[in-house]
């Protein structure tokens, strides 16, 4: 067996960032950058009004004072999408809203609530600061300013950034495309009725999500009876994809096959069996296909909760690594122990626990049983509790666990 860390860089070694592709604004939301973006030009491209008030020259506000307020002509009206006929002259006022550029000559606004406005005449009771109340020319953005950089992850702040750039179109890195098998004379699809001594297909479900929420495509590739003629073909259906994922037939009983279905296919194995409970027997690796190079392949555990601990562990920071993404971990906090965190057994142990906060950080607990087929256990988790082997985690010990969830 080899540890979790060496067996994740032998993955992350032989994956590449897959090529660009353009799409429409409105369906870049989650997408990863492919491109820098350089703005064209200054945000806002004038100065403008950050009040409904009135446009003035600083200068003819100096003596203003409530007892004696500068008189200022009233000129005319700016209101939002709309500019000045003409510029400020001294002794005048714009009336102007919210976003309108402000006048020639103008380098303040007074809000309206502080003005009396009498016929064509303006009261303002005190002295105005220049720039008060106006944002300038480039306030958000410079001309030439590189904003997003390649790699970043389009959110919903990104869009609307994108969308005052004036960007209808932006390049993006392609989505990996992802086949997923699961292997098992066990197993019926969903819509199939249940045989002697079946169960339900779950794996295929629970990864074709995960790989959705680390921002690939997944491609059903259906159940493969347990033959290798079977496993074989149904590997074969996902070659055209960017990755392939199987679950069980990968340890070393009578019916798995999986390791020989890749043999047939000319893969290089580079790892199975990692020093980790759950999921010790995942296998990688990689099958030349023509024009594409080498196709990464995980063959996961059949047991729910170790594939799902496996996919999270080594599938998902290579999906994100294709996909453009520069963060492929998950965070990881401090936790303290409310009961007795336990690993039986020399491998390293992923754990399942929920998590608590209060003034003093984080709190963990098991979920329960930690046994590899409880799929409940995944649901109730909110991070995986790391802990050496023959080692118990006594009540108020610290523990690192991996966030599953928004902390």
């Amino acid at each position: 067996m080899i540890p979790v860390e060496e067996a994740l860089e032998r993955i992350l070694s032989r994956v590449s960032v897959l090529g660009e592709e353009r799409v429409e604004l409105t369906s870049s939301l989650h997408r990863v950058l492919a491109e820098a973006l350089v703005a064209a030009g200054d945000i806002p491209p004038w100065p403008n009004s950050s009040m409904d008030g009135y446009a003035v020259r600083a200068a003819d506000t100096r003596a203003a004072s409530p007892a004696r307020p500068a008189r200022l002509d009233l000129a005319g009206r700016i209101a939002a999408g709309a500019v000045a006929e003409r510029g400020l002259a001294p002794g005048e006022a714009f009336r102007i809203f919210t976003g309108a550029p402000l006048p020639a000559g103008a380098d303040a606004v007074i809000p309206q609530e502080e003005v009396t406005e009498d016929g064509a005449v303006v009261a303002v009771p005190r002295r105005v600061a220049p720039a008060e109340y106006v944002r300038p020319r480039g306030e958000d953005i410079r001309a030439g300013e590189t904003v997003l950089d390649r790699g970043r992850r389009l959110g919903p702040a990104e869009v609307g950034l994108l969308a005052a750039l004036g960007r209808l179109q932006v390049s993006v890195v392609k989505r990996p495309r992802v086949g997923i098998l699961s292997t098992g004379d066990e197993l019926a699809d969903l819509g199939a009725a249940l045989g002697p001594g079946q169960i339900r297909n779950s794996n295929s479900y629970s990864l074709m999500a995960q790989v959705a929420e680390a921002g690939g495509e997944p491609v059903l590739l259906g159940v493969a009876r347990d033959s290798l003629e079977a496993i074989e073909a149904h590997l074969r259906w996902g070659l055209g994809c960017d990755a392939l994922i199987s679950s069980a037939g990968v340890s070393v009983g009578d019916h798995d096959f999986v390791k020989a279905a890749l043999a047939r296919l000319g893969a290089e194995q580079h790892l199975w069996l990692v020093d980790m409970r759950p999921g010790k027997p995942v296998a990688f690796a990689t099958i030349p296909v023509e024009l594409k190079g080498a196709l990464p392949v995980f063959a996961l555990p059949g047991n729910p909760v170790s594939a799902m601990v496996t996919f999270e562990l080594f599938v998902r920071p290579a999906l994100l690594r294709m996909g453009g993404q520069a963060r492929l971990g998950r965070p990881v906090v401090t936790a303290r122990a409310l009961a007795p965190i336990a690993n039986p057994g020399r491998r390293r142990g992923y754990l399942r626990v929920t998590l608590t906060s209060d003034e003093g950080g984080y709190g963990a607990r098991l979920t329960g049983d930690q046994s590899s087929g409880i799929l409940r256990s995944m649901v109730a988790a909110d991070g995986l509790a790391v802990v050496p082997g023959d080692t118990t985690v006594e009540t108020g010990g610290e523990v690192k666990v991996i966030l599953l969830r928004p902390a």
